[in-house]
């Protein structure tokens, strides 16, 4: 029994003398490791006769749990210790001057900003989803039976199938997201679903991957009004200033009625000016969600109705700022960055101004 003391008080001086947590885990292999000495010691027990097993098996239980409570207690302050000094290490000074010269925010970015903003302020939230979709969310769900021609439209890259499950795709537009959030989320809903998109076409104004941005209401007494109302509203904020729109009957498999609006410009020299001008310019899809759409995500359409609307980042921030070609976007030169990024430090807001 003096043995076992003797070791204890051994260990327990070792521990607390541990500088750091790889010396603390060298001691409890050295203690309780599988070739410990007091697992060693444990073995032993075997040997023992009965009445000797008696005394020394709590006696043993019980050093290797007192140790084991020490190595625990002193892990507990060498890990606040090691966080602590790792704060201590990381501080910034954040009255300093910051350097942004070599550096600038994407338009893209920029623009999917300001729309946050804008819908923000019309009282939406930020909804997200993976960019490989399967083939019911990213068509079926949205009233793309299997041969509809449509699907050959959206110029899909399809994943190879693997096995017997469903086949995958790249999304070719962000309403997998309404799809996802109408199922698992109870009406009313009011969100805008920004991200990448992906289809096989590459021109001037079209590329493989490029930046969308949806909305999706959805309660009971949503009508078309509220649609227009909402869009002619954000495309004001957006350009910031009065703009004329109009609205045009179209046909989308997921909405009905569904309508592409317009917005008024003219074209003077290279330059775009939105809000004036006798041409119009496609910029957005719309309409009400079709009955269908919401019978696939759990929602009855005697009791729900609401509307939906998409339009390309890319081709609004070309519009707003001028810019000439939409594959510039995506060829990482740092000349035209430096051209057509903004200053990280400015954040978009409707106080102050978007932009």
């Amino acid at each position: 029994m003096s043995d076992i003391a003797a070791i204890k008080d051994k260990y327990e001086g070792e521990i607390a003398g541990a500088s750091d947590l790889k010396a603390l885990n060298d001691i409890r292999v050295a203690a309780l490791g599988k070739k410990g000495e007091v697992s060693m010691m444990m073995r032993g027990l075997g040997q023992m006769t009965p009445d000797e097993k008696k005394v020394m098996g709590p006696a043993l239980n019980g050093l290797k749990n007192d140790i084991a409570d020490l190595i625990e207690t002193r892990k507990s302050v060498l890990e606040l210790e090691a966080m602590n000094a790792a704060l201590a290490a990381e501080t910034m000074d954040m009255s300093l001057p910051v350097d942004v010269s070599m550096g600038t925010l994407h338009p893209v970015q920029q623009v999917m900003e300001e729309m946050a903003v804008i819908f923000s302020d019309m009282g939406f939230s930020v909804a997200e989803g993976p960019d490989i979709e399967d083939d019911f969310h990213n068509f079926t769900a949205l009233n793309f039976p299997p041969g509809h021609p449509a699907r050959d439209m959206h110029d899909t890259f399809f994943m190879e199938q693997v096995g017997e499950e469903e086949k995958k795709v790249l999304r070719t537009h962000t309403s997998p997201v309404q799809i996802r959030t109408m199922i698992n989320q109870k009406p009313p809903i009011r969100i805008i679903a920004p991200g990448r998109t992906y289809r096989c076409d590459s021109d001037q104004t079209h590329t493989p991957m490029f930046h969308q941005v949806e909305g999706l209401v959805i309660d009971k007494e949503t009508h078309m009004g509220h649609l227009k109302g909402v869009l002619m509203d954000f495309v004001s904020a957006f350009f910031e200033t009065d703009v004329d729109v109009q609205f045009r009957p179209h046909h989308f498999p997921f909405t009905e009625p569904s309508a592409e609006m317009d917005v008024r410009y003219e074209r003077v020299g290279s330059e775009i000016r939105i809000g004036q001008g006798e041409k119009w310019m496609e910029i957005l899809g719309c309409g009400m969600v079709h009955p269908n759409v919401l019978r696939a995500c759990g929602l009855d359409p005697e009791e729900y109705q609401g509307f939906a609307f998409g339009m390309g980042v890319d081709r609004l921030a070309m519009l707003k700022y001028g810019m000439p070609d939409l594959r510039d976007m995506f060829a990482a030169d740092t000349r035209w960055l430096g051209h057509y990024g903004f200053s990280p430090l400015l954040q978009a807001n409707l106080a102050t101004g978007l932009s």
